[in-house]
């Protein structure tokens, strides 16, 4: 746990992965939780209209188009997906690859985890936030 404290503690720009227009879907109050605690977020999400965006967070359609570094990609999406997610992840280069609560997928996040990247799998950021008492300046 005292790495994901530290891990939470240094960052301060995280891309949120499957982000939904809707306020009342989890992706969307993670991540509206995740501005209040004074981080820089970014949403993907490839069925928004390039770039979008959503209350205060912008939205680009894939991990790519973020025109500066992440420190945290963390992802909303299915287990089964997530193969389709690596390569973005391995070229956006960011501290650490971050799977929601119920997402995990061992052998897809196997060359993140070669080349050095942090990965976090079926944890979520919000509670782990809370749990690891981050105190971030806004």
């Amino acid at each position: 746990m005292e790495l994901i404290c530290d891990i939470l503690s240094a960052s301060k720009t995280i891309a949120v992965v499957g982000i939904s227009r809707s306020p009342n879907k989890t992706s969307r109050s993670i991540a509206e939780f995740l501005v209040d605690k004074g981080y820089h977020v970014v949403g993907v999400n490839p069925y928004f209209d390039e770039p979008d965006s959503t209350g205060d967070i912008k939205v680009y359609r894939n991990l790519s188009d973020i025109p500066f570094d992440v420190d945290i990609v963390d992802v909303f999406s299915r287990s089964e997906d997530i193969p389709e997610l690596i390569s973005d992840v391995l070229n956006k280069k960011p501290k650490t690859l971050w799977l929601q609560q119920d997402i995990r997928n061992d052998e897809a996040v196997q060359p993140v985890i070669e080349n050095g990247i942090n990965t976090i799998q079926d944890k979520c950021i919000a509670v782990f936030y809370n749990l690891c008492r981050v105190n971030r300046k806004k």
